[in-house]
C-alpha cells in the first residue's frame, strides 16, 4: 500500500519517510500534484533489472527480425577473429 505526503512534511518527516520506503512507495507532492516517489533500494534495483532486461529482449526480436529480413550477417569465425578468441 502507497502512501503520499506533501514534500513540506517529508522534509520535517525524512527518516520517517524513508523507513516507509523500505516496505511499500512513498509519493511526495506538491500543491497536490505528485511530483516525486521514494522507493527501496532493493526495489529501485528490480526495476533496474527489469527494465534491462526488456531493452535485451527488444534488441533480441530487433535483431531477429533483421535476420529475417535476409540483412547479411557476421560469419562466426570473424566474431571470433574481432573478439581476439
Amino acid at each position: 500500500m502507497a502512501i503520499e505526503i506533501p514534500v513540506t512534511e517529508a522534509r520535517e518527516r525524512l527518516a520517517a519517510v524513508v523507513d516507509e520506503a523500505a516496505t511499500h512507495p512513498v509519493y511526495l507532492s506538491k500543491r497536490g500534484r505528485r511530483i516525486a516517489v521514494v522507493i527501496s533500494a532493493e526495489e529501485y534495483e528490480r526495476l533496474l533489472e527489469a527494465v534491462e532486461e526488456a531493452e535485451d529482449i527488444a534488441d533480441g526480436e530487433a535483431a531477429l527480425a533483421r535476420v529475417r529480413a535476409g540483412e547479411p550477417t557476421i560469419p562466426w569465425e570473424q566474431v571470433k577473429t574481432d573478439l581476439g578468441l
